[in-house]
């Protein structure tokens, strides 16, 4: 699936995934995968997504939804999103504070956000507020374990807090959540051949060249210029080595 605007793109800054960058399209497809997974979940439903960014998971959904309002806090990003996807109504906002009424929301979407937020369960409260009741939250995270492996604090400068599959439920739980799936995403067979021919981790080839500052070598550029949505899957089984969190939780 192809995301083309005539709108120019966001600069490429590490803290939000950009369309359209070759260098980037691994990330990028890696991210689509989850909302293609999620998306049925807001058909002919008013989605509320907290940290749109660049916008182009917001205008998937609202392919299906009623209404989509995007969230962000940086004006800049929103104001591409307006131009680039009149489909999503934006609004500049605190996460810590969401700016609609309660029990007016059917899902709230929430994909590669939480781990930035400094105040997760504050966040998380104010999501069972604005949904209605029997109604969703959508979140996609990276894997602690398998994202900062070994660590206390995150590799990503931009992460705040990540969490393993068992914190995320946990914090959902605690603040009032009823998780009805929780899955990991991961590679599947295509992405595995990658791996391989990339020294067993086509993410590491990936980061090296990126810390090193050097040009990209053709063959990594091509192979990850390839990589689809398609590729990854999404699976109940062995969480903990699984790439990002998916998780669906209810508000009761």
């Amino acid at each position: 699936m192809e995301f083309e605007s005539a709108v120019p793109q966001l600069p490429l800054t590490g803290e939000r995934t950009v369309p359209g960058i070759v260098e980037e399209n691994y990330w990028f497809r890696r991210h689509e995968a989850a909302y293609l997974a999620l998306r049925p979940y807001c058909v002919d439903a008013f989605v509320l997504e907290a940290g749109c960014g660049e916008g182009y998971g917001a205008d998937l959904l609202a392919r299906d939804a009623v209404g989509v309002l995007g969230l962000d806090y940086d004006a800049m990003t929103l104001h591409h999103v307006a131009k680039a996807y009149p489909r999503v109504h934006t609004a500049r906002a605190n996460l810590a504070a969401l700016p609609v009424g309660s029990s007016t929301v059917d899902v709230v979407a929430n994909f590669q956000v939480i781990e930035h937020l400094w105040d997760q369960e504050g966040f998380l409260r104010e999501c069972l507020r604005v949904l209605r009741p029997g109604s969703r939250l959508l979140v996609t995270t990276p894997n602690r374990i398998t994202f900062s492996p070994g660590r206390d604090t995150p590799l990503n400068p931009f992460h705040t807090r990540e969490l393993s599959p068992s914190e995320l439920v946990e914090l959902l739980r605690d603040t009032g959540f009823e998780v009805e799936f929780l899955a990991g995403l991961r590679h599947g067979a295509r992405l595995g051949v990658l791996d391989a021919e990339f020294g067993g981790s086509l993410i590491d080839a990936q980061v090296a060249v990126a810390v090193s500052g050097a040009p990209w070598p053709e063959a990594l550029r091509d192979a990850v210029a390839s990589v689809a949505a398609q590729d990854f899957v999404i699976s109940e089984q062995d969480l903990d080595s699984s790439l990002d969190i998916v998780a669906v939780a209810v508000r009761p």
